[in-house]
């Protein structure tokens, strides 16, 4: 498992990562219409442009399988990750936040995720963030206000 710098031609499968309907479930935190191919596209080439941004794809036997991405929103870096559901469950999204964290100078980095996505607090977790608040939030995937957990990182 490595990460490199996104290019274009990634956004494809972050695209479908983002449409399985169990993976967009727990993000929660989603577009309106997750399978808007036209209006992801052209969001994320947007972001790639955007010197504020650090993303990140992650390979598994140079194959991409997903995406770490810092940004900034309402003043602070955040932190948010994807991949591939048959990818789930092996360590990997842990991996390769780890690897991130050591090019990604900013700090501190938040991380914010659905109460009941236990997988992704434990990346983040075993990565060192820490619990420090909740909030509760629209979550789009939901179709309802759902609480989230905010997380830090300052090493």
């Amino acid at each position: 498992m490595t990460i490199r710098k996104s290019i274009e031609s990634d956004l494809e499968i972050f695209f479908l990562n983002q449409t399985d309907e169990e993976a967009n479930y727990m993000a929660a935190f989603t577009p309106k219409n997750p399978h808007d191919k036209e209006t992801y596209m052209a969001k994320w080439r947007k972001l790639m442009k955007d010197d504020t941004i650090n993303m990140q794809t992650i390979l598994v036997d140079n194959k991409v399988i997903g995406c770490v991405v810092k940004f900034v929103m309402e003043g602070n870096a955040e932190i948010t990750y994807a991949i591939s559901k048959e990818y789930w469950g092996k360590g990997l999204t842990s991996k390769a936040l780890a690897q991130f964290l050591e090019i990604e100078p900013t700090r501190p980095i938040h991380g914010r995720v659905a109460f009941d996505n236990y997988g992704s607090q434990r990346v983040l977790e075993k990565n060192g963030f820490k619990k420090i608040g909740t909030d509760q939030y629209f979550a789009n995937a939901r179709g309802k206000e759902i609480e989230e957990y905010i997380y830090v990182f300052l090493a």
